[in-house]
């Protein structure tokens, strides 16, 4: 009797969870092109003129390209070509590797892909947390293909601690896969709120932030999974790479808040801008996270900078 109930309890939860997906992904649909790389196609919007110099905006952990849109990605294509990228297994872009497309480094090989395709040559690279670890593999990767780096709130070294343990198990093969396609969906989606106000500790996240970024997608199963695939693997790639920081030698430009309680700037910000030759470093008093939106104006005068060089 009890194996019976929890059967029909998971097939409950599994057509809720399908038809929240559904739900999810109509209310949020595709805003911009489809790329072709190896094995799939990344979403990509791109903004501003094509003959302005190239600026290519790379999302952190839980969420997609909207994240960076509204506070950066308009502001900058007045005078720049920007490319706002769903990294692979979020937002709208394929994740044709699997569990093996976790790797910033697997990720900065799909993206150049996606860029060479556009005919975008020596763009500023900005990344916002997960992605300063994409952004800093990116350029190690291209150095004479990448003009300068904006890393905001970057992670870029191993730290204390883990990664929450609901992210450690969705990334375990089968019994991730059954969670995430039954039980994060229905339990999330009552999460999101003080998800959101966590990350933006201590600032205030915008009241209509969840709406205008499409937060929910994270709760699809495909991405969930692909999000603690990528937060899994993180502290391991970013131990192996943090001693090449020193080979970077375009300009690069640190962004961070001496509050942030998500990626700690002591760890990262402070120590990456000690190894690499050309990093401008500044630390933002009593702001957390979420630099783009509480310092928006500082991150534009950033990337100024960065293309004056």
């Amino acid at each position: 009797m009890l194996i019976l109930l929890t059967v029909v309890v998971f097939t409950v939860l599994a057509a809720v969870t399908w038809a929240g997906t559904i739900a999810i992904e109509r209310a949020n649909p595709p805003s911009g092109r489809f790329v072709d790389i190896e094995g799939g196609r990344l979403h990509i919007v791109e903004l501003g003129r094509a003959d302005a110099p190239p600026v290519v905006l790379l999302h952190g952990a839980s969420g997609n390209l909207r994240d960076l849109q509204l506070t950066l990605g308009d502001r900058l294509a007045a005078r720049y070509r920007v490319i706002l990228i769903d990294r692979p297994g979020h937002g709208w872009s394929d994740r044709p590797g699997g569990a093996a497309d976790a790797s910033p480094a697997t990720q900065a090989v799909l993206i150049h892909q996606a860029l060479v395709a556009l005919g975008v040559t020596k763009p500023i690279v900005l990344g916002h947390s997960w992605s300063g670890a994409l952004a800093t593999a990116y350029a190690l990767a291209f150095p004479e293909e990448t003009r300068a780096l904006v890393l905001l709130s970057p992670v870029t070294h191993p730290w204390p601690g883990g990664i929450g343990w609901i992210n450690d198990v969705v990334a375990l093969p089968v019994l991730g896969p059954l969670i995430a396609h039954t039980l994060i969906l229905p339990t999330g989606y009552f999460m999101l709120k003080p998800g959101v106000a966590g990350v933006f500790r201590p600032d205030t996240p915008p009241p209509d932030y969840g709406a205008h970024t499409g937060v929910a997608m994270l709760l699809r199963p495909n991405e969930f999974i692909a999000n603690a695939q990528d937060l899994s693997g993180l502290k391991d790639f970013v131990r192996a790479q943090a001693p090449r920081y020193g080979e970077l030698k375009m300009p690069v430009t640190i962004i961070s808040g001496d509050k942030d309680p998500v990626v700690y700037t002591d760890i990262h910000s402070r120590s990456i801008a000690r190894q690499v030759p050309r990093a401008t470093l500044t630390v933002l008093p009593g702001v957390g996270h979420m630099v783009q939106y509480v310092a928006a104006d500082d991150v534009v005068r950033a990337v100024d900078a960065m293309a004056a060089r």
